[in-house]
Formats: C-alpha cells, structure tokens, sequence
C-alpha cells in the first residue's frame, strides 16, 4: 500500500477488475474527452486497452467517496524486465530509445497517465507523484521515460509550446531520444528570439510541467499519433539529476 486514507486509496493493480476500472478512466480521458481510438478501444464497455496492459504495473488513485468508477487517477510503468518479455517498451514504435538501452541504467517507461477531470489542480496529482516516487525508490530506477501528449495533430497551434521545449528543455546527448519516421515532427518551429516564452509556457500542458519541474528533459523531435489524435513528446528524467526541493516526494510514500 502507497497511500490510504479516510478518502483516498492510492496502490498498484491488484487483478483484473482493477486494471478494468485503471482503462475505463481512461477511455473517459482519451477517447471520450481527447477523441483517441485504437484496435483494442472498446467502445462498446467504455474502456481504452492495449496490448501492453499485461506487462505494466497499473498505479490507481481511488476515491473511495465517489459513485461509480472510483479510479480517479492512473499511471502505468513498465520496468526492462517486462519490456523484454513484451518485445519492447510502448514508446519504441514512436523513438528510438538506443541511448538510453546503451547507458546500461535501470530504466522505467511511463505511459496513459491521467486523471479524472473533477481531480485536476488540486492534490491527486502530488499524490501519484509521491506514489511514483515511491515504487521509483523501491525498484532502484535510475532513468524515467515515455510520452506525453498535446491533443491534436496539427502542429500549427502547437509551435510555441513546441519550439520552447525544444529550445529549453532538449536531453542532453547521454539522454537524448529521437522520434522515429514516418511520425517525426520537428520542434524547432519557432526562432528563440522570436518566442514568447511565457505565452509558450501556458500552452504546455500540467503533467508535462510536472516532469519539466523534477528536471526532465525531452527527446529530439515529436511523434505525429494519428491513431490517438495527438502530438507526442518524449521526456525523460535522470532520477539523480532531480531537485533537492522534489526530492520530498520520495520521502512521502510508503513503499508497496
């Protein structure tokens, strides 16, 4: 157990009627709210599934008040003992990830993390950050990786957020992924003396903060997802390279 408390429950996928609960939320998110699909969607259930489910620990933030679907938060992390017995890490299809294989570090994907609507902006997220940050601990990871997503396929909006992260926040070489054709966009969309980076900066969405905030970086070039209706990034996070001032969050869970 992560965290429990009068309200909240947060730990990993026991079975599974949890990771069909983990992948109703996030039907809701994805599909319904974000307009995703894929061969695995069922529409029909309401739940957004793939083949990867079955080599991912599922961590679930539930609401214990809530009527109907109590997940209310969910993360998945694959570590390089699964990913090999999956054939991959989900990300290879869109970067290749041989930088970070060669660096001989244990490494930790992430991936279809999201929350509830009703539980953005107050303290679901710093709890899966502490619940993160606890099985990080547990399991001695020393890099984490996967994808983010702005919603959409047209980069045209998507320049300024784009070209600031680019510019700011690219991986250093040891660290630095690249997106794979026939996906690959470009970032550097934007001169960075043309850019405005506070008007930038609002465009980029909560999550992909929180990660830029634990000092993460991100791989060179975006990943064009037709399927899921998005504008994929890679980040990265050298677990030694983290703030001290974040380093509390390791202190707050309990490792399970």
């Amino acid at each position: 157990m992560i965290l429990d408390d009068a309200r909240f429950e947060m730990r990993l996928a026991r079975d599974a009627a949890d990771l069909r609960l983990a992948q109703a939320l996030r039907y809701e998110v994805f599909v319904a709210e974000l307009g995703a699909d894929g061969p695995l969607v069922d529409h029909t259930a309401r739940r957004e599934a793939d083949r990867f489910d079955p080599f991912f620990d599922h961590l679930m933030l539930f609401d214990r008040t809530r009527t109907g679907n109590p997940c209310v938060g969910v993360t998945r992390m694959m570590r390089e003992d699964r990913a090999r017995e999956a054939g991959q890490f989900y990300c290879d299809d869109e970067y290749d990830l041989g930088v970070l294989r060669a660096s001989g570090r244990r490494l930790l994907e992430l991936g279809r993390s999201c929350l509830h609507p009703d539980y953005r902006g107050g303290t679901a997220m710093a709890q899966m950050w502490s619940g993160l940050a606890a099985y990080v601990e547990a399991h001695g990871v020393e890099v984490i990786f996967g994808v983010a997503s702005f919603h959409g396929t047209d980069v045209t909006p998507l320049a300024a957020p784009l070209s600031f992260l680019h510019h700011r926040h690219l991986a250093p070489p040891a660290l630095r992924v690249t997106a794979r054709e026939p996906g690959w966009q470009g970032m550097d969309l934007i001169p960075q003396a043309d850019l405005d980076r506070a008007a930038a900066s609002r465009k980029i969405p909560a999550l992909i903060k929180g990660y830029l905030r634990m000092g993460g970086f991100v791989g060179a070039g975006a990943f064009i997802d037709h399927a899921f209706n998005t504008t994929d990034i890679c980040l990265v996070v050298d677990v030694a390279r983290i703030p001290a001032r974040h380093r509390g969050f390791y202190a707050q869970g309990l490792r399970g």
